[in-house]
């Protein structure tokens, strides 16, 4: 078991080269990868044969002047990752921080 992680740059300085990268970060959505921040993107993949059907996918779909870079961390790696989140950060697709049920806030 592990993961493979996708970080892209795309150009997007005009509304063909935004809506290739719209396409390409939907396709990589719709593919079975989660976004981890905006231009990075990861999927399980069960197998080694996994990582290269999908990095096959991944190769036919870089929009042009697309620079892509894919990795493959086990599972045990990407359990040793560091991840430090300030403490006003704002995940751009939750503006609003959902409340809590009272229930789940007795627990805590």
């Amino acid at each position: 078991m592990g993961w493979m992680m996708v970080m892209f740059d795309l150009p997007v300085l005009t509304p063909c080269q935004r809506k290739e990268a719209t396409l390409f970060r939907n396709w990589l959505l719709d593919d079975g990868y989660t976004m981890l921040q905006y231009s990075v993107y990861v999927r399980s993949c069960v197998t080694y044969e996994k990582v290269q059907k999908h990095s096959v996918r991944l190769e036919m779909v870089v929009p042009n002047g697309g620079n892509v870079r894919a990795f493959f961390l086990t599972d045990i790696q990407w359990g040793k990752a560091l991840s430090v989140v300030g403490e006003d950060y704002i995940h751009p697709k939750q503006s609003v921080r959902p409340s809590m049920p009272e229930q789940i806030e007795f627990w805590e």
